[in-house]
């Protein structure tokens, strides 16, 4: 595995392809591949469910090394739903603390998907993911909310909030949606 990757091969196929003609950001240029984490906060996963996302992970390690991480729901067993949010925000923001550097500088750039952040399709993820790769990060982490989303920690920590889709996925298939635009986006990179 490379620590850079070529970009736009796809998009600038000569093959017969809608989008042929347009220019890639990264064309020509290399752009060094981050370690993924994929920070997902619910219930225990489907076995269906966990067989497609392992399937998915086990496509892009040959790009990249992925890290799948699942953070309970409601972690302190809160009964006000602000407390479940903050007590979830806490659990996943020290999981993109880097210990080493922590000190420092927090070197994840950190990624919030939330039905309220930007609308971008496959060629803006690639776009995000090559812009990551060029910021000095040592990860780039995707940040699934629990059942009743972020809370502000997190939406100051983020780096950007995307979004998926304008309908409203419960978070299993928002990993699942997730899971395939990474790998769209790591395909572009050869």
């Amino acid at each position: 595995m490379g620590t850079a990757m070529q970009l736009c091969v796809i998009f600038n196929s000569t093959t017969s392809n809608p989008r042929q003609g347009r220019k890639c950001k990264y064309e020509g240029q290399s752009v060094r591949a981050l370690p993924i984490r994929i920070l997902s906060v619910g219930k225990k996963r489907s076995p269906g469910l966990q067989l497609m996302v392992d399937e998915y992970i086990d496509k892009l390690r040959y790009y990249c090394s992925v890290e799948d991480v699942q953070i309970r729901t409601n972690p302190q067993n809160a009964r006000d739903q602000r407390a479940q949010v903050d007590a979830e925000d806490e659990a996943v923001k020290n999981l993109i603390r880097d210990e080493k550097v922590s000190a420092i500088k927090d070197l994840h750039w950190v990624v919030m998907l939330d039905e309220r952040g930007l609308d971008i399709g496959s060629e803006k993820m690639a776009e995000l993911v090559g812009d990551a790769g060029n910021t000095g990060a040592s990860r780039l982490s995707f940040c699934i909310g629990g059942p009743y989303g972020h809370g502000r920690k997190m939406r100051d920590r983020a780096n950007i909030s995307i979004k998926l889709s304008s309908l409203v996925l419960n978070h299993q298939i928002a990993l699942l949606v997730l899971m395939e635009q990474l790998y769209r986006t790591d395909r572009a990179f050869l």
